[in-house]
């Protein structure tokens, strides 16, 4: 389908009523839908939002397009979980019905306030002449997952300096009032993190923009957040243009993470803010939301999928997933990431890793959905093949112990896709010294993470068919140890109760 303006930007209820049904059926069949990643019934997933814990339940929203795998006129979909593990799908929860978001309802967060979830979201505007106008809405959810939304927006427009692209609200509360970063831009084009502040959450505030290093800006900032990890302020953003002399990347647009030793909200002053560093060494992370959940954890989920990219799913009219929740935690300074402990749910049967004579070991049957914990011993390397049963392309993750090095390469996994950025992506730890990693296969995506957690590898690959098994070759009889666990199947609500939801 050749996608226009028009067609991306037709109101919802202007589609037929067949519609959705027909690409829900469509999604269903793929051989690359996954059994425990967040993804759309059809059409596009894209920007994690208000991600929070409220009424006893942990809750998630995500931007979606469902009438196609394009960037069109965005509503968020609604899930929900006991676990973290297995979310179930409420619906739709907030519709681009209003002059403030006629054009789509953007990234925002959320914060249980009393017995009712305040939401702040960017509405997208376009004129007559498709320039753009930013809203910053506010909206409460009920306890039975109600969502009204304010009459006018808590923020009308960008302060004197900064253009119309302004978003992406990251809610703060504190002993004192509330605070919103939000993702901006000078009217000399380059990023700004702007500062927000209420004591009631109607009138806001401009407190000014953070000190964020300039070299670490770009031209635009997108999608900020802000945790608190044992007492330092981390935070997580998009910047957009990144220059590679401040960090070396290899996709389109980079989602990084700065640790500092403290965070003014009031005074938007950063002090001692560390190196920027890329959040996730892998292919396809982007809008990373963050929070300080009331267990004490700092947890995050991001988008596994990239702007201006095109995915092999975009044939099948669906288009990515999120990650699994992770839990951030800091170790002298670095942050570290490694799946939520609730994730070992999925765990049913284990396998040990078993070299031949000829130092490698294949295991089988895996059914799509596993994980390989293994550790390579100091000066050691292996290469790991996930493949499926006949073998037919594989991914390619290859560890090299002597050099601390994590290769991934999914050029020969037979559809490529984003080669103008590269096939391949390298995590660097410390060499001459075991690495361990935990690498989480859930048929068309992967998570691979590196010394618990010290580095993070995530993307997507696509095979011919399945991927049932692990082909493991190591530089000698001692080179690897670990083990396979399978998976168990998935609590995600059923496909026919999906499609009603979603019409």
């Amino acid at each position: 389908m050749q996608w226009n303006r028009k067609m991306r930007y037709t109101p919802y209820n202007q589609w037929p009523a067949t519609k959705l049904p027909q690409l829900a059926a469509q999604a269903r069949q793929s051989k690359w839908r996954m059994q425990h990643h967040i993804q759309p019934a059809s059409g596009l997933l894209n920007d994690p939002n208000g991600f929070s814990y409220f009424n006893g339940q942990w809750h998630l929203f995500y931007q979606s397009f469902p009438f196609g795998p394009v960037h069109g006129l965005k509503s968020w979909q609604h899930v929900t979980s006991d676990n973290l593990v297995d979310w179930h799908d409420e619906g739709l929860a907030i519709a681009p019905d209003t002059p403030y978001d006629s054009h789509g309802a953007y990234t925002g967060t959320a914060l249980p306030v009393g017995d009712r979830l305040f939401i702040m979201y960017t509405g997208n505007v376009r004129t007559a002449d498709w320039q753009r106008e930013a809203y910053q809405i506010g909206a409460w959810m009920t306890a039975d997952n109600q969502i009204h939304k304010l009459d006018q927006p808590l923020i009308s427009h960008a302060p004197a300096g900064y253009t119309s692209s302004f978003r992406d609200p990251d809610l703060v509360k504190t002993d004192h009032g509330y605070y919103a970063l939000i993702g901006a831009q000078t009217t000399d084009e380059q990023g700004a993190l702007l500062v927000y502040y209420s004591e009631d959450l109607s009138k806001w505030d401009c407190r000014g923009a953070v000190n964020v290093p300039e070299a670490a800006r770009g031209y635009m900032i997108e999608c900020p957040n802000i945790v608190w990890i044992d007492q330092q302020p981390v935070l997580l953003f998009c910047p957009q243009g990144l220059s590679q002399q401040t960090l070396a990347y290899q996709n389109i647009y980079p989602n990084t993470s700065l640790v500092a030793e403290e965070f003014d909200l009031d005074q938007a002053k950063l002090t001692g803010a560390k190196a920027l560093h890329q959040l996730d060494e892998g292919f396809d992370v982007y809008a990373t939301q963050a929070i300080n959940a009331p267990d004490g954890r700092a947890l995050a989920v991001s988008w596994i999928g990239l702007p201006e990219v095109a995915y092999p799913t975009d044939q099948e009219n669906w288009a990515h997933c999120l990650s699994f929740v992770k839990e951030l935690t800091l170790k002298d300074g670095h942050l570290y990431q490694n799946p939520v402990a609730e994730v070992d749910q999925l765990r049913t049967t284990d396998q040990p890793l078993t070299l031949d004579p000829q130092h490698t070991a294949t295991v089988a049957d895996l059914d799509g959905s596993f994980e390989l914990l293994m550790t390579v011993a100091a000066d050691e390397t292996s290469t790991v093949r996930v493949a499926d049963t006949h073998n037919r392309g594989a991914l390619i993750v290859t560890v090299d112990a002597r050099a601390g090095q994590v290769v991934i390469d999914r050029s020969q996994t037979g559809h490529p896709f984003a080669e103008d950025y590269g096939q391949t992506r390298t995590a660097q730890v410390k060499p001459h010294t075991a690495i361990n990693i935990r690498l989480m296969i859930d048929v068309s995506v992967f998570e691979c993470y590196i010394d618990s957690g010290y580095s993070v590898m995530t993307g997507r690959f696509f095979l011919a068919d399945t991927p049932t098994q692990l082909n493991i070759e190591a530089s000698s009889s001692a080179a690897v140890t670990g083990k396979v666990w399978k998976w168990r199947q998935s609590e995600h609500i059923g496909a026919n109760e999906y499609e009603a939801k979603i019409k």
